[in-house]
């Protein structure tokens, strides 16, 4: 995902092109920046919104409730229109072209230091048709943007709810998140971000791992699967509790005395 503007490059490497990490991403950047534009332009791109013919191009819903806590405008671009995306076309080139050439990661996250690394000289280079340092314009540039909201907007990043089952997992993606099994058949939220997965049990965290990025994964954290066993352990417990084949036998007398049909015994 790459931010340009003014031609300062602001980049980073997201999970997936779904919404949810499209929000996360531009909050992300937009959090480096300081600031957001008053309109931001995208791309024909399905997580951001599309065009369907002649009407008017219709935003994501996820995508839509970010512009709107932003307070800012979103234009789709239609589709192939070089022109009126030639700066962003000329950033994803440059980064093409000067940054992944003979590079080696071992990981998301060492890639986005990389990138990050770069794009501070890249940021600090003298522009030729600028003719100065793109930094050089950033505080001008910002002053005329929309000041970001002081909390992360609630349509940033994955966001459901739903009731545990009892294997104590959550499914992102194709990657399952253990989950506390205090929580199994209860309603729990769960939260997750491009670093972050995160599980909440009305206000109680029960769950906090590492965003996986790969498929078909299964992350279990030590503490959930000591007490699930600790769980099992009980009900296997209790349910194994010695039965007595004893039966209990009542004297018949008794019954005689209830009715009233016992004899009486002369001494």
């Amino acid at each position: 995902m790459v931010l340009g503007y003014s031609r300062l490059i602001m980049a980073r490497m997201l999970p997936s092109r779904r919404a949810a990490d499209l929000t996360a991403g531009t909050w992300a950047l937009l959090e480096q920046l300081g600031a957001c534009p008053t309109t931001l332009v995208w791309d024909n791109e399905s997580g951001i919104g599309r065009w369907r013919g002649r009407d008017a191009p219709r935003l994501s819903p996820e995508f839509a409730g970010l512009a709107g806590s932003l307070g800012v405008g979103v234009r789709i671009l239609r589709p192939r229109d070089p022109e009126a995306k030639g700066v962003v076309e000329r950033a994803n080139r440059y980064l093409a072209t000067s940054f992944e050439p003979g590079r080696h990661y071992v990981g998301p996250a060492d890639f986005n230091a990389q990138l990050g690394d770069w794009r501070d000289g890249a940021n600090t280079r003298i522009h030729q048709r600028l003719r100065c340092r793109p930094t050089e314009r950033l505080e001008a540039d910002r002053a005329a943007m929309v000041a970001l909201p002081a909390q992360q907007p609630e349509a940033v990043g994955h966001r459901w709810e739903t009731c545990l089952a009892r294997d104590h997992y959550i499914r992102l993606d194709t990657c399952d998140y253990s989950v506390h099994p205090w929580a199994v058949g209860r309603r729990v939220a769960v939260r997750a971000d491009l670093e972050a997965v995160r599980v909440w049990r009305h206000g109680h965290l029960v769950a906090d791992h590492a965003r996986c990025w790969a498929a078909h994964q299964t992350l279990s954290d030590a503490a959930h699967l000591r007490a699930a066993t600790a769980l099992r352990t009980t009900a296997i417990h209790a349910g194994a509790a010695p039965q007595s084949d004893e039966v209990q036998q009542r004297d018949l007398a008794s019954y005689d005395r209830h009715f009233g049909t016992a004899e009486e015994v002369v001494a």
